[in-house]
């Protein structure tokens, strides 16, 4: 058995910090944390903490995994990102039916190129 519990830090590699804060915080609305220098800030995401950094040693900027947002309405979310100017790839969708819940996904870019997505666990309807 595992002590792993949940994702505590996620790293996303940026060419420019304080343009990746502005999307961050401002058009993604997550929680700014501090930044102990300009290559270096971090924020908040329910359990887990997100660390923007510029590319160490041999390191790319917008070369990452997706990192998958849960929201509670997929639809106004997305909605209200694209309405900002944020460069959307896919409007939500139905992706899985799960046991419990159907998954919906939705995609979009952050100003590096980064694929990111949103999820919603929606209840199953009656």
């Amino acid at each position: 058995m595992s002590d792993i519990s949940h994702i505590g830090q996620i790293a996303i590699t940026v060419s420019n910090v304080k343009e990746a804060l502005t999307f961050y915080r401002d058009q993604l609305g997550l929680e700014f944390l501090f930044a102990p220098s300009d290559q270096l800030a971090f924020l908040q995401c329910g359990a887990s903490r997100l660390m923007l950094t510029e590319p160490q040693g041999a390191g790319e900027a917008g070369q990452n995994s997706i990192l998958y947002y849960q929201v509670c309405d997929i639809e106004s979310k997305f909605q209200s990102l694209e309405d900002s100017g944020v460069h959307c790839e896919r409007a939500p969708e139905f992706a899985a039916a799960m046991p419990d819940h159907d998954l919906w996904l939705a995609f979009l870019r952050d100003p590096e190129g980064n694929l990111l997505a949103l999820m919603e666990e929606k209840a199953k309807s009656a």
